[in-house]
């Protein structure tokens, strides 16, 4: 099971293996407090991507689109990931964005399902 959830929201047990899914650290938090297991900064949206999307509603599509043709090349981390799911039966992947519905980590948990399911 994979779910999504705000880094700076406290970490629960039945987050499971917890995954940041950002290129950049999340913004006045400890690394104690964040429990982050796995910091996939790679996995993230290039920068321009991110820009250009900026939490645009109405780009999200188009987003998603984008995103998945940059996840193309990274087939290994996107291996990874359904491994530790396989191994934890549950992972949190962890963003620090305010979009709390329409961020990179959902982009990737529903891209990760349309080629895993």
């Amino acid at each position: 099971m994979i779910k999504i959830k705000r880094v700076y929201d406290k970490p629960s047990d039945d987050d499971g293996f917890r995954i940041l899914v950002d290129r950049l650290w999340a913004r006045g938090l400890k690394k104690e407090k964040a429990k982050v297991d796995l910091w996939l900064k790679d996995i993230a949206p290039s920068n321009e991507l991110r820009k250009w999307y900026s939490h645009d509603h109405k780009k999200w599509e188009l987003f998603k689109e984008k995103y998945k043709k940059e996840l193309s090349g990274k087939e290994d981390l996107l291996k990874q990931i359904k491994k530790l799911e396989k191994e934890h039966k549950t992972i949190t992947l962890l963003f620090s964005s305010k979009e709390l519905k329409l961020n990179n980590a959902r982009a990737l948990s529903e891209i990760i399902e349309d080629i895993y399911d």
